[in-house]
């Protein structure tokens, strides 16, 4: 469905595993980062291959201040909203995440974001781009879901900038994109991150390395003796 990118040791045991997220998803950065620990505690390595998924499918355009979301999704009062970005503002430093979270930080639509990754694929440069659009929103406050601010930031991991553009503007690979949503959300998929480990273990949210550490190797085990 999308490409793969080996993450971790040159040498060792590999587990696939497949990533439903979304990059408006603080949690789904910082699942990532603790799988990465994971993958150091016990030396393996990795094949990520990333999937689509909207937290907010009917963003508008403009998108909508983070707090007044939260607000209005969650219940939060701006007292709990703050002590929740205040947790994951220091969660994110242990994790190496600079979550630069502000009044005037914002959800933003990302259908094109996702569209451009879907796009990274034929490059194997997903995953490198993905973790730049992590850094772009939740790092650098920009509005990823502008299409010249897209092209930047793909252009910024070595990817041709004009190449981006030209995919986005002529969206083409929208279809794509749905189809693989579909594919996840007819499988019970309905938040993130989601993590499917061998193609048949799934951990929600953002479990923690001696978790993922758990896993990766009951899952090594069970390839092989398979």
């Amino acid at each position: 469905m999308t490409d793969e990118q080996t993450v971790a040791e040159d040498q060792g045991p590999v587990v696939q595993i497949d990533i439903v997220s979304d990059v408006m998803c603080p949690w789904c950065i910082v699942g990532f980062r603790q799988l990465e620990q994971a993958l150091g505690m016990t030396g393996m390595g990795a094949r990520i291959r990333w999937h689509p998924f909207e937290l907010n499918p009917q963003m508008p355009p403009e998108g909508q201040n983070l707090a007044e979301h939260i607000a209005e999704k969650y219940g939060a009062s701006p007292e709990q909203s703050a002590q929740n970005r205040k947790h994951l503002t220091d969660l994110g430093a242990d994790l190496g995440i600079a979550f630069n979270f502000s009044d005037d930080s914002r959800i933003v639509n990302t259908f094109a974001a996702h569209q451009l990754l879907d796009w990274a694929e034929a490059q194997n440069q997903q995953h490198p781009l993905k973790i730049a659009l992590f850094d772009a929103h939740f790092t650098q406050g920009h509005d990823v879901s502008d299409a010249g601010v897209l092209a930047d930031v793909a252009a910024g991991i070595g990817l041709d900038r004009a190449a981006a553009a030209a995919a986005l503007a002529s969206g083409a690979h929208a279809a794509s994109v749905r189809e693989k949503q579909q594919f996840w959300t007819s499988r019970g998929i309905s938040g993130v991150p989601a993590m499917v480990f061998g193609g048949r273990y799934l951990l929600t949210g953002a479990q923690g390395a001696q978790t993922y550490a758990d896993m990766l190797r009951r899952t090594y085990a069970e390839d092989q003796a398979a």
